[in-house]
């Protein structure tokens, strides 16, 4: 393990104004957001989708710190014959890999499920290194329902998240460490609160008996949100001031930083929650975003598969990269929102 190396890498992966791209869609995920806007899912319309983003300059060298790739991408070569990996590279941004295989049921626990990917993770570490990779990426779900989430769901996760991260960073690949709370559910924000605490304290202490040294990794976490069904939902003061309150109470300071995950909330909200949190500050982390729809929804609407869209898809790229930028720095406007449309 090369310990400056991580720490650098990670450390990068965090830097103020830059942000992550979650462009790790699995073949059935990015099917689904193809039919919303009638594109048929092909290698090829994904490579050129994904080639549209990795190539708008101004986001990926101003705004996007790295960018997280599925097993099919980080494989595929640019219509000009250029590693798609390579145009990350050249942007200025670190290329990364989502290696875990999905959630599962998790025996004896109804409702709950467990990640899978841990066998022959090691052997797919070292080709993904290889192939240009250097953080890679393993999420974790806990639902929140009647009786849920249990002791042995939550441990058992948690075990597998830290298992993975002593192998990535065996292989000097910064593991980021996703344990999602679900927004899904009618629970309130104080439930999202309690959980989303005893998670975070059950991940750290699954990482410190594995050994991984924290100042090599970078945190995915949820914000503390109420479910998406709930009557009572939390203002965006309230989010971030829960959402640090948790984090404080949980996550020692030599994590380099968190790259929250919008996990269904709106563009625009998304972008205004990681706003309020800079803006309170006072905390050892850096605080920026590791987004996917929130930073793709726009950009997929507006190209809808047709080469002469490609630009227009770019602006919205950018622009919503901008936004999550300038929250990164506690610099973000609504009012900015509303200049671009």
């Amino acid at each position: 393990m090369n310990l400056d190396q991580l720490v650098t890498t990670a450390a990068a992966m965090v830097k103020p104004g830059k942000g992550i791209l979650a462009a790790d869609e699995s073949s059935g995920t990015i099917k689904k957001r193809f039919d919303t806007i009638g594109v048929e899912s092909t290698p090829d319309n994904r490579r050129d989708y994904r080639e549209l983003l990795f190539r708008s300059s101004e986001a990926m060298k101003n705004y996007i710190s790295g960018v997280i790739l599925y097993d099919e991408t980080i494989r595929q070569l640019a219509a000009d014959g250029t590693p798609l990996v390579k145009l990350i590279e050249q942007a200025g941004a670190i290329p990364g890999i989502k290696v875990d295989l999905g959630a599962k049921p998790l025996p004896f626990c109804p409702g709950e499920t467990i990640t899978e990917g841990l066998d022959g993770l090691r052997e797919r570490l070292t080709e993904y290194h290889s192939l240009g990779a250097h953080f890679a990426k393993w999420r974790s779900v806990i639902d929140i329902g009647d009786g849920i989430p249990s002791g042995t769901a939550v441990k058992a996760n948690a075990h597998v998240l830290a298992r993975y991260a002593a192998l990535c960073q065996e292989q000097n690949v910064v593991p980021i460490v996703e344990p999602e709370v679900l927004m899904d559910g009618a629970h309130d924000i104080d439930r999202c609160a309690t959980v989303t605490e005893f998670v975070l304290k059950t991940v750290f202490q699954e990482l410190y008996e594995q050994r991984v040294v924290l100042e090599g990794i970078v945190l995915k976490p949820n914000m503390v949100i109420a479910g998406k069904m709930s009557p009572q939902q939390a203002s965006v003061d309230e989010v971030a001031e829960k959402t640090l309150m948790v984090l404080k109470r949980c996550v020692p300071s030599a994590v380099p930083g968190f790259a929250f995950l919008s996990g269904g909330q709106s563009d625009q909200e998304a972008t205004a929650h990681l706003d309020a949190m800079n803006r309170i500050g006072g905390v050892p982390w850096k605080l920026t975003f590791s987004y996917g729809r929130a930073l793709q929804a726009a950009p997929q609407k507006a190209w809808s598969g047709k080469p002469d869209n490609v630009a227009d898809a770019q602006r919205a790229f950018t622009h919503r990269a901008r936004m999550n930028s300038l929250a990164s720095k506690g610099e973000w406007r609504s009012d900015l929102e509303e200049r671009a449309t």
